[in-house]
């Protein structure tokens, strides 16, 4: 591998990293108050047409819910209108909001540029959590569970869309959003897939 390929995704992901962080700091010290537009909202609004899917959207947290936006943006510019993937592009990290602390953001940005074996190690203990798991990851020790949610928030946040009444195909679309596109058996599915790991990738 050349230094140029390592470099490249070295600095995405310290680029990445300071975004995230600037949504904890202090408004005094350039963070987000949090608040969305009008804009923010009725797009939100026109994508997420029931109250339980919108309370699932304001679970997230400031840099969560842009992260979400600009997904949706994207692709929305790039022509795709589908509900389903914009549905899914609002929701794929809402599980995240059960529990991502600074500290545990920079551990993970690192461990993924630099050791992903190691996060690998940190997010699938030995043991099989029980089902209970994929709504509350609450087995698992407190220092532990953000790993264990970063490697499992497409599963989570899919039970969650699917008990707030999201499209089934959204529901799929958040399951594998980090997953190969083979997980799809229908080609179209597939396409709409790659959308939007394609979308999430570039915001």
């Amino acid at each position: 591998m050349t230094s140029s390929k390592i470099t490249h995704p070295t600095r995405y992901r310290v680029y990445q990293f300071f975004i995230a962080l600037k949504a904890y700091l202090p408004v005094w010290a350039g963070g987000h108050r949090g608040e969305l537009s009008a804009a923010d909202r009725a797009l939100v609004e026109s994508i997420l047409p029931t109250v339980e899917q919108r309370r699932l959207f304001a679970k997230m947290s400031p840099n969560d819910q842009r992260h979400a936006l600009a997904v949706a943006r994207t692709l929305q510019q790039a022509g795709h209108n589908h509900l389903p993937l914009l549905q899914a592009a609002l929701l794929h990290d809402v599980a995240k909001s059960l529990g991502q602390p600074i500290i545990h953001r920079v551990v993970i940005v690192l461990l993924e540029a630099f050791r992903p074996q190691t996060l690998t190690h940190l997010a699938n203990p030995s043991s099989t959590p029980n089902s209970s798991f994929i709504i509350q990851p609450s087995s698992f020790s407190r220092w532990r569970r953000p790993f264990v949610i970063h490697a499992h928030h497409p599963a989570i946040g899919a039970a969650w869309a699917k008990e707030a009444g999201c499209d089934p195909l959204a529901v799929d679309l958040i399951l594998y959003h980090q997953a190969g596109l083979d997980n799809l058996t229908d080609i179209r599915h597939q396409r709409l897939l790659e959308q939007l790991q394609w979308a999430d990738n570039l915001n």
